[in-house]
């Protein structure tokens, strides 16, 4: 695997001083980008991993105003769903400071179609100031799941689109998901993990051809994987 990835890790002891610490560098490198440009941009995973660290974003003095924020992906369910990551962000980030950030969400694309979700994402100042990718045990990240009948395209880094629809063959609900192409379009790519399964699985990502290799082995956008037991 390229050295973006495995020379590349920030361990610590705890979740707790994990979620700390990439608040603060999430913080920091947003704030550096509204001073240099004007405007910066995050997109984040959902599901459980990061919920504390976005408490912990929420609440971090910057121009809010001026932050541009999307999801990596979601389910398509409705925002009040359980298992819908926009429901997770307002609930935990989207409050405090960061309630002025200006959200993109991909809900709009059950109403009013990929297409336009596509403009809406590509509108979104970039390059991405940060790309927060969660993952799973078998080596999926965003929506791009093994299996998947489009997954050569969701991983095609000349692939046009930003969003692409998918159905994970393994997991419950449609999705709708950055595709690689998007996610590359970043300043810097975190991978943000927990438990000593999901380190052992990313160490093996590359030799089992998963979905998640596809970030660590490329040299277009420095990666890293922050990671605590």
């Amino acid at each position: 695997m390229a050295a973006a990835g495995m020379n590349n890790w920030h361990r610590f002891s705890s979740t707790a001083e994990l979620d700390r610490a990439l608040a603060l560098h999430l913080a920091q490198r947003l704030t550096e980008d509204i001073a240099r440009y004007g405007d910066a941009s995050l997109a984040v995973s959902g599901g459980r991993t990061p919920s504390g660290m976005f408490a912990h974003l929420s609440r971090c003095d910057l121009d809010w105003s001026r932050v541009w924020l999307t999801l990596v992906d979601e389910r398509c369910v409705p925002v009040d769903s359980p298992d819908s990551n926009e429901r997770l962000l307002h609930e935990n980030l989207l409050q405090s400071r960061a309630a002025h950030a200006r959200f993109i969400s991909m809900a709009s694309a059950n109403r009013d179609g990929v297409a336009v979700l596509n403009s809406q994402i590509a509108s979104m100042p970039k390059p991405f100031s940060a790309v927060v990718l969660g993952m799973g045990n078998d080596g999926h990240t965003a929506s791009w799941f093994p299996g998947a009948t489009n997954l050569a395209a969701l991983l095609d880094p000349d692939n046009p689109a930003q969003v692409m629809e998918t159905e994970p063959p393994t997991a419950p609900h449609r999705r709708m998901t950055l595709t690689l192409a998007a996610v590359l379009q970043s300043r810097e790519i975190i991978v943000h993990i927990t438990g000593p399964e999901k380190k052992a699985v990313i160490e093996q990502a590359a030799d089992r051809d998963s979905p998640v290799a596809a970030v660590l082995a490329q040299r277009e956008t420095p990666a890293s994987i922050w990671w605590a037991p």
